[in-house]
């Protein structure tokens, strides 16, 4: 029994300093959303080269993902109701340092780094910034919008007719050229999140943002 209670401790530790590399705020306002969701899955992009710019981004100290209590406990409502209907979670972002946004916007202005045009295919690297694709200041730096998605209960992928960060108009929600499989699955995820109490973005269909979120000014 010690030797778990030394582990559990060393594990706690390692979380909070985590957390506290890559939030500025009070923790406690805060939680890991593996603590309130144990099933969900994860995929913490910027964590990885896996993204839009080919790096490892500025602020990811470590691959978790928070959100505030209030988006964390919504979450979980959103997140039981697809339980149910046979899905769990797959989380790409979540709070996002500041940092990490400057991280972006110095990405798109260093013309000798192209990343991975495969997230922009038919843009310029320019157009992310002009074109409101990436913003110098993101609704996740006050720490109550997420960025998912569904697989089924097994880990198979859950197919949206789109990947995360694909800059193009095949992200909109909206997006007719799908196929009726895709725009079912699409309707799955954006009703569960707003019966929760999330509002969508109207150009990503994986973006959701607690529609009371405790925040209301960039942290």
């Amino acid at each position: 029994m010690k030797k778990i209670m030394i582990t559990l401790g060393l594990l706690i530790g390692t979380s909070a300093l985590a957390f506290a590399d890559t939030i500025s705020i009070d923790s406690s306002d805060f939680a890991e959303i593996s603590s309130e969701i144990n099933d969900a899955a994860f995929d913490i992009r910027y964590y990885s080269p896996n993204n839009f710019t080919g790096h490892k981004i500025d602020g990811y100290k470590a691959p978790r993902a928070y959100l505030t209590k209030e988006a964390l406990a919504a979450l979980a409502v959103a997140a039981e109701d697809l339980r149910k209907q046979g899905y769990r979670l797959l989380i790409w972002d979540s709070y996002r340092p500041q940092k990490a946004v400057d991280n972006f916007v110095r990405w798109i202005n260093n013309p000798e780094d192209e990343g991975d045009k495969t997230f922009y295919p038919d843009l310029q690297k320019s157009d992310l910034l002009a074109g409101r694709y990436i913003m110098e200041k993101s609704g996740h730096t006050r720490g109550s919008t997420v960025d998912l998605t569904i697989i089924e209960k097994d880990g198979d992928f859950v197919d949206m007719g789109g990947t995360f960060d694909l800059f193009s108009e095949i992200s909109h929600p909206d997006y007719q050229d799908l196929t009726d499989e895709q725009k079912h699955n699409r309707q799955i995820l954006r009703n569960a999140m707003i019966k929760a109490g999330f509002r969508p973005l109207d150009s990503e269909w994986w973006h959701f943002t607690l529609e009371n979120e405790p925040f209301f000014r960039i942290i």
